[in-house]
């Protein structure tokens, strides 16, 4: 186990930094185009997938009991993304859409390879700042998730998600045999109904109507509201365009990573609508070293769920008998997640393992893989 002290130096650190290196390959895409363009995915993709078969597993865990006082360098990475995204966005929202060397189709892989940068940043990120009691810190996550249009995924990560993950109640939680690309346009209906439902409940507890101003959904509004126009002021109507180009492409990967994490796994029906708490089994884990520098830890998923409000840096990773593996880092198999029968090859024997291992008793899967049971209470 990491000692706090230990925890506390800058060299423990560093290596989360890696994700800065994602400006430079923006922004050389935007000033070249033609090959460049390949660099936000390749230096994001493509680099940590190599450095994960280089670097290995990281299986050593810090001390959860670790100070926050300790943590301040691996704390800074997550503050200073937000000015420095919406740097480079400006950027290259006042300069992209009225360049002559890029073609039309290049415009446009330039803010996808953004939107690489946003959704695999700026969303982890996010998460990660969302769960935090700071209030400075969960308003930088809604300015994040403002930027990519999908404000109310605070809202159905925080109120949806963490309570009901692994049951017929959680859109995100990704059904076996359900590829991905029947997943994804479900779980956009689905989160933002259920995102919803779950604000107004909440208002209603204190007979409040649903349109009430502390719904926050008015700030999710407006804050997104606030994004576009700022586009439109600096890119015109091109750059308001070309904007909606990066959050497509950030939602896209976002939900590529929700689908990763949870894929066939799911709590034990109790009766009656009641269900098993929580355990680090009911989260797909990876250790790739290099892949959580990028990822803030977020592949160290099991302990994220046993232990939401636990920071990055302290997060647990566990071994097979305590939690579900994933073969590769998330890179890979996201990668993997956009070709269902080659993912449905690789990851259906060990959902049907996970079964065996946990829940020999359960004899028919079916109305878990086909989200049948009764709704959780």
């Amino acid at each position: 186990m990491i000692p706090p002290k230990k925890m506390a130096r800058l060299s423990r650190a560093l290596p989360f930094w890696l994700s800065l290196f994602l400006v430079p390959a923006l922004l050389l895409a935007a000033a070249f185009g033609g090959w460049a363009l390949l660099l936000p995915p390749l230096t994001s993709w493509g680099l940590f997938s190599i450095m994960d078969a280089v670097a290995g597993l990281e299986t050593e865990n810090a001390d959860p009991e670790t100070p926050i006082e300790d943590l301040s360098f691996y704390r800074v990475i997550t503050l200073v993304w937000l000015p420095v995204q919406t740097l480079v966005l400006l950027m290259l929202l006042g300069t992209v859409p009225e360049a002559a060397h890029l073609a039309i189709w290049e415009k446009i892989a330039v803010f996808c390879g953004f939107g690489v940068a946003s959704g695999t940043v700026g969303i982890t990120y996010a998460h990660e700042l969302m769960h935090q009691k700071n209030r400075i810190e969960r308003w930088l996550a809604d300015l994040l998730m403002a930027s990519v249009l999908y404000s109310h995924f605070r809202s159905e990560h925080l109120l949806v998600h963490h309570r009901y993950v692994g049951t017929p109640r959680d859109p995100v939680t990704a059904r076996y045999n359900e590829g991905f690309h029947r997943f994804y346009p479900r779980v956009l209906r689905e989160c933002l109904q259920s995102a919803w439902a779950a604000e107004t409940a909440l208002l209603a507890r204190r007979n409040l109507p649903a349109w009430h101003s502390t719904n926050p959904f008015w700030r999710y509004g407006l804050l997104q509201l606030g994004w576009i126009l700022l586009a439109g002021y600096v890119g015109g109507w091109a750059g308001i365009g070309l904007f909606f180009v990066q959050a497509g492409v950030a939602i896209w990967q976002l939900e590529l990573v929700n689908y990763v994490e949870h894929y066939g796994l799911t709590r034990k029906h109790l009766g009656e609508g009641k269900y098993e708490h929580v355990q680090p089994h009911h989260s797909w884990n990876a250790s790739q070293k290099a892949s959580n520098w990028l990822l803030i830890n977020l592949q160290r998923h099991s302990d994220h769920h046993y232990k939401p409000d636990r920071r990055f840096p302290l997060l647990q990773t566990y071994d097979a008998a305590e939690a579900p593996q994933l073969p590769h880092g998330y890179p890979v198999m996201t990668a993997l997640a956009m070709i269902p029968p080659l993912w449905r090859q690789v990851m259906n024997p060990l959902v049907r393992d996970w079964r065996q291992a946990h829940y020999p008793e359960i004899e028919d899967w079916g109305p878990y893989k086909r989200a049948e049971l009764p709704l959780p209470r």
